[in-house]
């Protein structure tokens, strides 16, 4: 379980929560390969913070 009550909260829809749940997998397919993360967190940083934006917990 990954924080649901958060995408709840934020009232995130079913194309928010498929975006999240890719962006967690893209993060895992680069961990597996064993490979430098740096790249695909920053990308998903970016992403994050731009669907918090539109999504805040506070209006």
């Amino acid at each position: 379980r990954i924080g649901t009550p958060a995408v709840t909260t934020r009232g995130f829809g079913e194309e928010e929560c498929t975006q999240l749940a890719g962006w967690i997998c893209d993060i895992l397919d680069v961990l597996a390969k064993g490979e430098d993360t740096s790249s695909v967190e920053a990308q998903v940083l970016d992403k994050v913070a731009e669907v918090c934006g539109r999504f805040p917990v506070y209006k």
